[in-house]
């Protein structure tokens, strides 16, 4: 393939969102609709008000899962990169993940799936997929999320991160770069990155409101630093706005949450006021759990942050699904949904055959949103090596029970902490033969990381070739 200098992949950009603009006639809503994926960052299930939470409001969202769907049982990773590397690629972190802060930019993700598919497509927010962290090959090319399968981008920490003279946070005052076009912290002076982001994104949806478009939207919020949003700063200085004043975490997380909130509305009411409700999807998630530092009110009881950690708290996320006039209505299914399963959903949504370009390792959700029953999974796996200063993992679960590679078996939704492990014989007839299932699925699993590495680590075995193991005859 002909390789295009940065300047030309530019004019290249910038001729497609003119083109993008062209009128097409409408189309029904089944057919090709619009996807919305929105991932929060650093936080889940107990600080979403319709997952039981106490302290804080997301009517917006809640009003989401009114209307459509809120899944009991997603699952993502532990930390942030492992969960993003494998929602866009569909791929176990077995097979792909090597580096914290890295996306391989040979994988195929699903914005080249959804290119393939016809739709024009856009990234906005947290990027930090460069390599940064290694100085990667690559880490300095600001072109990677066009490579990636992107027309657009309008992101953070995408060639640069948070230090350095160029360098800065995600909320006020953020060094952002689009479409070639780098916007430094002092042209942003007393900007807030999130509305600017999620300004970008409406701004998207309406350019490309007549033709089939998909929208990733990894949100900034509500990483730390926890800080004032335009709706608590009052009169202080926005300047400093970004400095973490720790002993107020709470309050600071609280008005985070609630603000992200007001975010995803802002976005539902876009559609809404262009006419594209009906075909569009808007999908809201999370990356992992929340930041430890944090402690909600839950369903009565105090739930500490579980972020880089394999318990429910840290791998246990929020996933709202709304498609008005086609998502079941008020609806909590049961399935267990994996971040592998995205990409195959999004192949459904566009009507793409999978080939072998494609992943083998998702199954598809999207029937579950048209309310129909689909083909849900009887298990989700995790291969957790993080290289970050985090303690590696393999485990495979129901929605009940969960069984690591060392043996240990917990009944989750009674043991939240994992206190209490399963000795074999002690967990009744049902539970001994979810152990012995998800025993000979790990089985057939590669092997787990059994040492905790960092990114000085040399040696990252990975297992492109492994065997498919969500449909082990195909």
């Amino acid at each position: 393939m002909k390789a295009f200098s940065p300047k030309c992949l530019v004019s290249l950009i910038a001729l497609a969102i003119g083109l993008s603009t062209q009128a097409e006639p409408p189309r029904d809503p089944v057919d090709q609709p619009n996807v919305v994926l929105i991932m929060a960052d650093d936080v889940s299930w107990e600080a979403i008000g319709c997952y039981g939470a106490e302290d804080y409001e997301t009517p917006r969202i809640d009003d989401m899962a009114a209307k459509g769907l809120r899944f009991k049982n997603c699952f993502s990773t532990p930390i942030c990169t492992p969960s993003r590397v494998k929602l866009m690629t569909g791929q176990y972190n077995f097979r792909n993940y090597t580096h914290f802060g890295y996306l391989n930019p040979n994988d195929k993700t699903f914005g080249h799936l959804m290119q393939e598919a016809g739709y024009r497509t856009a990234i906005v927010g947290k990027w930090q997929l460069n390599g940064l962290y290694n100085l990667m090959p690559g880490h300095d090319d600001n072109m990677r999320p066009v490579k990636a399968g992107f027309h657009e981008y309008f992101l953070w920490q995408l060639t640069t991160g948070k230090s350095g003279k160029i360098g800065g946070e995600r909320f006020w005052n953020p060094p952002i770069e689009t479409n070639g076009k780098f916007i430094t912290k002092e042209e942003n002076a007393g900007a807030y990155g999130p509305d600017q982001m999620s300004d970008y994104l409406c701004e998207f949806m309406e350019r490309n409101r007549d033709a089939p478009f998909f929208a990733y939207y990894p949100m900034v919020l509500v990483h730390d630093p926890f800080v004032p949003t335009p709706d608590t700063i009052d009169d202080a200085p926005k300047e400093t706005a970004n400095e973490w004043d720790r002993p107020r975490n709470k309050e600071h997380f609280v008005s985070m949450v609630n603000y992200m909130d007001k975010i995803i509305g802002k976005i539902v009411d876009k559609t809404e006021e262009l006419g594209i409700a009906e075909n569009t999807i808007i999908l809201f998630t999370a990356d992992n759990g929340t930041g430890t530092p944090i402690v909600s009110r839950w369903n009565g009881m105090d739930i500490k942050g579980g972020k880089g950690g394999p318990t429910n708290m840290g791998t246990h996320v929020p996933f709202v699904a709304y498609w008005k006039g086609q998502t079941p209505v008020g609806q909590a299914p049961d399935d267990l949904i994996d971040f592998t399963d995205f990409y195959a959903t999004m192949a459904d949504a566009a009507g793409m055959e999978l080939d072998p370009s494609d992943p083998i390792d998702g199954r598809s959700f999207y029937p579950r949103l048209k309310g129909e029953a689909g083909n849900p999974r009887d298990w989700v796996f995790t291969h957790y090596q993080p290289y970050w200063n985090k303690i590696p993992s393999q485990f495979a679960r129901t929605e009940r029970f969960k069984l690591y590679r060392d043996g240990r078996f917990y009944e989750v939704p009674k043991d939240l902490r994992e206190a209490n492990d399963l000795l074999i014989g002690e967990a009744g007839e049902r539970a001994e033969v979810v152990r012995e299932k998800l025993q000979a699925f790990l089985e057939s699993t590669p092997p787990p990381p059994m040492v905790k590495e960092n990114r000085h680590t040399e040696r990252r075995p990975i297992y492109p070739d492994w065997r498919n193991l969500v449909d082990p005859n195909d």
